[in-house]
């Protein structure tokens, strides 16, 4: 008599890290298609960013984060976008999704309601400082030691460019890395995977991320 054993899909067999590496690749390699094509349209999709306060400026909030006005804006985002994306999606790829989607909108309307009159805001830096606040808080919503742990070193790594939320530098949108911040703190608090009550014979893994 022989023993069927269910068959594991092929999501159940891919590591965790293989699917992060894979998304976070996948989004910066789109970001890069992108900048190419906007080369060869001599950078008029630059023109279709946040513009605050402007009806059509709304539409903007859906494709800043994905422009960036030349390579150098492009390369200073990649490593940040790879590394910052990788360590949000080792909890999951519908973790991501969720973080993303609320540091997107947040910072799109953020900047839409106070960027400069006249200004099209665009670059991927509005995700960078959404993903990096919410690794640095997330732990704190969620009380696991590990996470807690992960965002004092990243702080360490990424720390400094949170000076970024300050006016100051000419041709920054510091309203996009504000409020990209305020949406990655608000998806940190909504998507947080609190402890529940547990039974005495139940263990934690408190460096569970």
């Amino acid at each position: 008599m022989s023993e069927l054993r269910p068959r594991t899909s092929p999501a159940e067999e891919t590591p965790r890290w293989v699917t992060a590496a894979f998304v976070s690749g996948g989004f910066v390699a789109l970001l890069w298609v992108i900048e190419f094509v906007d080369m060869l349209m001599d950078n008029r999709l630059d023109a279709e960013g946040v513009q605050p306060r402007e009806s059509d400026g709304l539409l903007g909030i859906l494709f800043a984060p994905l422009l960036h006005a030349g390579w150098g804006h492009l390369v200073a985002n990649t490593v940040p976008c790879l590394v910052l994306g990788f360590l949000i999606l080792l909890s999951g790829l519908r973790t991501w999704l969720g973080v993303t989607a609320i540091v997107w909108v947040v910072g799109g309307l953020g900047t839409w309601l106070i960027g400069q009159d006249n200004s099209v805001h665009i670059g991927a830096s509005v995700l960078v400082f959404g993903w990096l606040v919410y690794l640095l808080v997330r732990g704190f919503f969620a009380a696991k030691v590990g996470q807690i742990a992960l965002g004092v070193v990243i702080l360490i790594m990424y720390g400094g460019i949170l000076w970024g939320v300050l006016p100051g530098q000419e041709g920054v949108s510091w309203q996009g890395h504000l409020f990209g911040a305020i949406g990655g703190g608000l998806a940190a608090w909504l998507l947080a995977e609190r402890a529940e009550p547990q039974l005495e014979t139940e263990k934690r893994d408190p460096l569970a991320w």
